[in-house]
């Protein structure tokens, strides 16, 4: 377990992070850390505390809540995380205040267990415009942010600019970007790339190394239906995993698909169940191509902000080693196996444990879940 100072009180048994939309998450060495975002509670959007990082523990399955120090970021949503070397860089948002284009890092490998944040004045160069709701690749210790929402004076129109509404009093102008903007970590510079050709609509692939973007990708067979806040996550180097979002009719989606470079082809990942629609959600890469899809909305944010989510969805993208499935048997029959468990040798017995805890923590979640569901039912007719 992550070490325990700094810790925030006691938490319940098995307890899980508060849901919430528009967080960030980033995975680091058998961790899963969770900050910010936002919930709706009578109908105001509250944005969740800035000095609270979540953590999960990948093998045991078990949350914690550390309290954060240093020079805080304000609680936002829509900001953008991203994971070099155990630091948490984060970048933009939005709050009360408007939209932000401050940098922030935080080692997660902190050895006494306490996370400071920092924030980063001392940079080189002209950072992007303020914004939310952004992309971000990691290539050769660089951040590679990608487009966003905000707003601009009329003098600072452009092309890289698609403006989606207008405050003509104010000559103020909101809309999305479409521009690449590098902070290169370790000379603390932004830059920003001359782009070769121009991104279009559906799949496009930008080469990190020349700067031009590929042009619409025309894919062979079965498509994905169009959608936004979706996620899209590499899980192999030729392999990326699409998830949910919200369709061009406004359906929130709960379909997998997987993409492969090599062979230009969608496959659906018709296992998955249907029934766990997520938009502005986060998804991370965790242990053997599993992907940890945390929070997000079951609704359509436009018309019903009421449906964030606090679940963690596992989902399985390749087969599992033969000592992944015996640890998970291990963790099911627990009770059934339990005068055995002394013959595994230390380091096995060590992961069983883990596995042990992983599914009691499911189980008393799952059942926690579908009492509530029935009191809920219940109360309701």
């Amino acid at each position: 377990m992550a070490a325990a100072a700094g810790a925030a009180p006691r938490l319940e048994p098995f307890c899980v992070a508060e849901e919430r939309s528009g967080h960030c998450a980033v995975a680091d060495e058998g961790y899963l850390y969770v900050w910010g975002g936002y919930v709706s509670v009578e109908e105001n959007e509250v944005y969740l505390p800035n000095d609270e990082l979540w953590i999960y523990e990948i093998d045991s399955g078990l949350w914690s809540m550390h309290l954060m120090e240093g020079e805080l970021p304000p609680s936002m949503s829509g900001s953008c995380g991203s994971c070099i070397k155990g630091n948490f860089f984060l970048f933009g948002g939005f709050d009360d205040k408007g939209y932000s284009n401050r940098l922030y890092y935080v080692n997660l490998r902190s050895r006494n267990g306490t996370y400071l944040w920092k924030k980063i004045t001392d940079f080189k160069g002209q950072p992007p415009t303020p914004r939310d709701k952004l992309a971000c690749w990691v290539y050769k210790d660089r951040l590679i942010y990608f487009g966003g929402y905000g707003c601009r004076k009329q003098s600072e129109l452009s092309d890289c600019f698609d403006v989606h509404d207008a405050f003509w009093e104010g000559q103020m102008f909101w809309g999305w970007h479409n521009d690449v903007h590098v902070f290169d970590t370790t000379k603390k510079t932004w830059y920003q790339p001359t782009i070769k050709q121009t991104r279009m609509d559906d799949l496009h692939s930008l080469n990190l190394d020349s700067w031009v973007w590929s042009g619409k990708i025309n894919t062979t067979g079965e498509k994905p239906r169009s959608r936004s806040w979706h996620t899209l996550t590499p899980v192999t180097d030729d392999r990326l995993f699409l998830f949910g979002g919200l369709s061009s009719d406004n359906v929130p989606l709960s379909d997998g698909w997987i993409y492969s470079v090599k062979s230009n082809e969608w496959q659906q990942l018709t296992y998955l169940p249907k029934s766990r629609p997520r938009l502005w959600h986060t998804a991370c890469l965790g242990k053997e191509a599993e992907v940890m899809v945390f929070g997000g909305s079951k609704d359509d944010l436009h018309f019903l902000d009421t449906g964030h989510c606090s679940d963690l969805l596992i989902f399985q993208t390749q087969p599992y080693s033969l000592l992944r499935l015996s640890l998970d048997c291990i963790g099911r029959n627990a009770i059934l196996l339990e005068s055995q468990m002394a013959l595994l040798p230390p380091r096995l017995l060590e992961e069983a444990l883990d596995k042990i805890t992983f599914w009691s923590a499911a189980n008393y979640r799952q059942e926690k879940k579908a009492k509530a569901e029935y009191l809920e039912e219940t109360s309701a007719s």
